[in-house]
């Protein structure tokens, strides 16, 4: 498991939705920045903000994100 990089799939998804950045950020209460830095891969979300972020898209954790 070493060396393997949480990737995710939240900017296509978040669009499908038809969410801004800042819409998305206020659903789960953290930063229009802070949901940028997730879509870029700077940083990775704590299992429960990543959780949040699955039930305020609607999807299941591995729809969302997946390991590379």
């Amino acid at each position: 498991m070493e060396g393997l990089i949480l990737q995710n799939r939240l900017k296509s998804v978040r669009a499908e939705k038809k969410l801004s950045q800042g819409e998305l950020a206020e659903m789960v209460g953290v930063s229009r920045q802070t949901i940028s830095s997730i879509e870029n891969n700077q940083f990775c979300p704590s299992a429960k903000l990543a959780l949040l972020i699955c039930v305020a898209l609607e999807k299941n954790f591995e729809e969302l994100f997946y390991f590379e």
